[in-house]
């Protein structure tokens, strides 16, 4: 069976291929969506809800969340389906004097760089004091980002998706790709005993991208990257606002830092999220496991184990789920949004853990990608990038 001929057809149903369904859908393009699974079903299930600017270095990465922070405002009144949105600010906690000095010149650079917000402050130890009673008396000091918000992964997909359906949009699940060729200028991409026909497409699929643009024999520098998070019961809040340590940072952007040898060896680091629910998501670690997402008791453990470090009074916390998921990673840790080689061909892949924040201004720019209507310079997440470096 041979489906009527799309403007654009997007393959992948996480918050990615969701945003740029909707952005692409309210241009008036005849869009179609295809999803192995069901929706969210992968890497948007198994995360958490960030949307930082702090732990972006300045130049292009801060614009970018800058960008999409704004237009995730946005649709928090535009979309029909609440997705949770909260604004509540995010904080580093410094553990000693070291992470303390590079966390001031951290909020230096970025208010430097974007001095007419001044998003970033400094926060003395007393200022953590005054914050949460519940820090370990050890930390030195931290900074904050008043900007950074949070929200639910999973609603905002469907929210997306849903206000797509308000446009000529079609979504398909249970229908995984399973070949792509081009024909003179319309592309015919098989999936699920069906033929889609499209005059463009978006390979949105995060982990499976590589897979999916080898079709055409592309080459797409993603990995999986492993992630585990922690959910806990319903308690006290120890903290409003999104709360990290500073060593993050060293685990992001596979940095050294001063840690215990099994917890660099997973890149643990304490992430603290409070969610609407009134429970907390605890996390995070970083490894190379293929795509294996079975839940490491170790690693769990290691995070129990930071998050302690951190607030002592988790020691008695009930933590009721543990899961892991895949992050698709790039060598520069930016994402891809660009055309390939064939013409027609697009990615947005690549996001790691910053996926839902830069959700947003994924859609958004895809939407003008294809419509060759671009207004920002986005050769700093080109595809040909890696070629240059010989990746």
């Amino acid at each position: 069976m041979t489906t009527d001929l799309s403007d654009v057809l997007v393959i992948g149903g996480g918050v990615i291929g969701a945003s740029i369904a909707y952005y692409t859908a309210r241009k008036g393009m005849k869009v179609t969506l295809l999803e192995a699974a069901t929706a969210a079903a992968g890497t948007s299930s198994k995360c958490d809800g960030n949307v930082l600017l702090i732990d972006k270095e300045t130049g292009f990465d801060s614009y970018m969340a800058m960008k999409s922070q704004g237009l995730i405002q946005d649709l928090s009144e535009e979309l029909e389906m609440d997705f949770e949105y909260r604004r509540p600010g995010s904080i580093f906690l410094c553990a000693n004097e070291d992470e303390l000095a590079q966390g001031y010149r951290w909020v230096d650079q970025h208010n430097a760089e974007n001095g007419e917000h001044e998003f970033f402050r400094k926060l003395s130890k007393e200022d953590l004091n005054n914050d949460s009673k519940y820090f370990s008396d050890h930390l030195a000091g931290g900074i904050e980002c008043t900007n950074d918000s949070t929200l639910n992964p999973y609603m905002l997909t469907f929210s997306l998706l849903n206000q797509a359906g308000h446009h000529d949009f079609d979504i398909y699940e249970h229908t995984p790709v399973t070949g792509i060729k081009k024909a003179d200028d319309t592309f015919l991409v098989s999936a699920h005993e069906k033929v889609f026909k499209a005059k463009q497409v978006i390979n949105a699929a995060g982990v499976c991208a590589p897979e999916v643009a080898a079709y055409l024999d592309i080459k797409v520098p993603i990995r999986p990257r492993k992630g585990h998070i922690l959910v806990s019961s319903r308690t006290d809040l120890m903290g409003t606002r999104k709360i990290q340590e500073f060593g993050y940072l060293m685990t992001k952007f596979g940095k050294e830092r001063k840690a215990h040898e099994e917890m660099n060896r997973y890149g643990v680091a304490l992430v603290h999220e409070a969610t609407h629910s009134q429970n907390f998501l605890l996390g995070s670690s970083r490894e190379f496991a293929g795509f294996d997402t079975t839940v490491n008791h170790k690693v769990i453990r290691l995070i129990a184990q930071r998050a302690i470090e951190y607030f002592p009074a988790m020691k008695d916390v009930n933590i009721i789920h543990s899961y892991a998921g895949l992050r698709p990673w790039t060598p520069d840790h930016l994402p891809i949004m660009s055309e390939t080689s064939v013409p027609g061909f697009f990615v947005a892949a690549g996001h790691e853990g910053d996926g839902i924040g830069l959700s947003a201004v994924t859609g958004l720019w895809m939407s003008q990608m294809v419509t060759d209507s671009l207004e920002d310079d986005l050769s700093p997440l080109d595809i040909n990038r890696f070629q240059e470096v010989g990746g």
